[in-house]
């Protein structure tokens, strides 16, 4: 089974497990629909995404069990945020709505934008991609998946989400970016890159 087909199982599952939260919870209420249409609408757009310019990493063929236990499961995870808003009928005041919305939308963007300037520079030609989102942040792409979570956990309005986010970005998302960086660094112009941009964060460069 290749891992990105366990990936895409979880996108293909969020809206109707979400609808089911509010159907068993008995709450279609603002905030249970916003979160349907952010987190549902990120789903959908990952496996447009995944259909027009994939992820090779995800290619890798691996036993089911293993998809199950250590891509599905982890992944599955991110529906606590849901499933705490609409269980409890979380009322999130209107300015956290905003941000949840902002931090949503700025993330989809850094996400998927990234994803697609990646794929279709790695296509022409291997190297160092050292422009646009890439420019002053070498994993653009992985601050849009923490700030699209965030945005999910910001509106359930409690830790645990928090935390879950935290596990993958301390035990997921910075490993892959230090291998990432150690594999990069075998091109030329890496040290001038390097210095110029953040692993994470978007560094700030002063000319002169």
């Amino acid at each position: 089974m290749k891992v990105i087909h366990a990936i895409n199982l979880h996108k293909a599952i969020v809206i109707p497990v979400v609808i089911a939260f509010m159907f068993i919870y008995d709450n279609f209420s603002t905030p249970a629909f916003v979160y349907l249409a952010l987190h549902g609408t990120y789903a959908i757009l990952w496996l447009i995404k995944e259909n027009t310019y994939p992820d090779r990493r995800f290619e890798e063929k691996i036993p089911v069990f293993a998809a199950v236990l250590f891509v599905f499961v982890p992944l599955a995870a991110y529906l606590v945020a849901p499933y705490i808003l609409i269980a409890e009928h979380i009322v999130p005041p209107p300015p956290v709505v905003g941000a949840s919305i902002s931090l949503t939308m700025f993330g989809i963007f850094l996400h998927y934008v990234s994803d697609a300037q990646k794929y279709y520079t790695l296509r022409e030609r291997k190297g160092l991609i050292t422009d646009g989102l890439f420019s002053r942040t070498r994993n653009p792409n992985y601050l849009g998946e923490i700030l699209i979570y965030s945005g999910f956990a910001l509106l359930s309005m409690h830790w645990l989400p928090f935390l879950i986010l935290a596990v993958w970005v301390l035990g997921y998302f910075l490993r892959n970016m230090w291998q990432k960086d150690k594999s990069l660094s075998r091109y030329e112009g890496w040290e001038e890159y390097k210095k110029n941009s953040g692993l994470l964060l978007p560094k700030i460069v002063m000319h002169g």
